[in-house]
């Protein structure tokens, strides 16, 4: 999959590597050294110069383009790989792990994730005539080969952090433009069905929210599954159909990607951590946290304090 344009013309092709050539000039003047920052709200440029050990996230509805380098996203069972040559598409928010594959201090990963305004995309959808063809459950994610006309709108989305004065008007614009190309793109099905919230979607939807707002409690499956009408073995297919885990697996990255943050950004210590997100067995939560994060916690917390200061030197 690395290394060309698929299905495109000789004069796409060339179109796409010249905008490639911008884009990467572009990243490289924002993003001066490695790291990330966010010029515009929802929009984040992103360099690395060197492949990056395996990082967990809560990922937002979001395009994410590489510009150079290429990366892997582990999602539930399943592994996104993509490159200059694709973009990944989430239209949820879910638990991801990322790794950057592909990058040196010579050619550096640059990435670009636009965080996708939902009721944006819902009102483009409601202004259309187009009959939305059926589909009961759609996964959440997916990887798609990147098209010059999606490519183009966000070049000239990043063009605007040299033109503020034409920000204002311009932006709402090509925000628009940009969900365009996705809706009457490969993933446009998936993004359609995905914010109207269409098929058995809405429930899984409304279990997300609800795991996501009472993650530190028990997880009681019959009891959600009674509320949104459905039985236990209905609501466990529609629900890793759609994220690419099980409900406990979903709660379970919730819980231990926010002991995380406590412990590194509020100085708890792991079993104060493992109280606040539901754990009452300290010693179960370490070994979990270890399972999931290859170390003990408060070993992991001072690994990540030490590349944030390294990183910052």
């Amino acid at each position: 999959m690395h290394g060309i344009d698929h299905d495109l013309s000789e004069d796409e092709a060339l179109r796409m590597q010249a905008i490639r050539i911008e884009l990467i000039k572009r990243i490289l003047k924002a993003v001066p050294n490695d790291g990330h920052t966010e010029p515009l709200q929802g929009l984040f440029l992103i360099r690395h110069s060197l492949p990056k050990e395996r990082s967990h996230t809560l990922l937002k509805p979001s395009l994410c383009i590489i510009a150079q380098g290429s990366k892997d996203i582990f999602f539930g069972d399943s592994c996104y790989r993509y490159d200059a040559f694709h973009y990944l598409l989430t239209a949820l928010e879910l638990p991801t792990i990322s790794q950057v594959t592909d990058a040196s201090e010579d050619r550096p990963y640059l990435g670009v994730r636009l965080e996708l305004p939902l009721k944006l995309v819902s009102s483009i959808i409601l202004e259309e005539e187009e009959v939305m063809p059926r589909q009961a459950v759609v996964r959440a994610m997916d990887v798609t080969p990147l098209e010059p006309n999606l490519l183009d709108a966000v070049l000239r989305l990043i063009r605007l952090l040299e033109s503020p004065n034409d920000t204002r008007v311009l932006l709402p614009l090509i925000m628009r433009e940009i969900m365009y190309r996705l809706l009457t793109g490969e993933q446009g099905v998936r993004l359609r069905r995905l914010a109207l919230l269409g098929g058995s979607t809405p429930d899984i939807v409304k279990a997300l929210q609800r795991i996501r707002q009472d993650f530190d409690k028990p997880l009681r499956i019959e009891a959600l599954a009674h509320d949104l009408g459905m039985s236990v073995s209905g609501f466990h297919h529609h629900f890793k159909a759609v994220t690419g885990m099980s409900p406990l697996q979903y709660q379970k990255q919730l819980r231990f990607q926010e002991a995380r943050r406590l412990m590194l950004v509020e100085n708890l210590d792991a079993t104060s951590a493992a109280y606040r997100v539901g754990y009452n067995d300290a010693s179960h939560f370490i070994r979990e946290y270890k399972g999931i994060f290859g170390v003990p916690p408060m070993r992991d917390v001072q690994r990540l304090r030490e590349t944030v200061a390294s990183g910052s030197e």
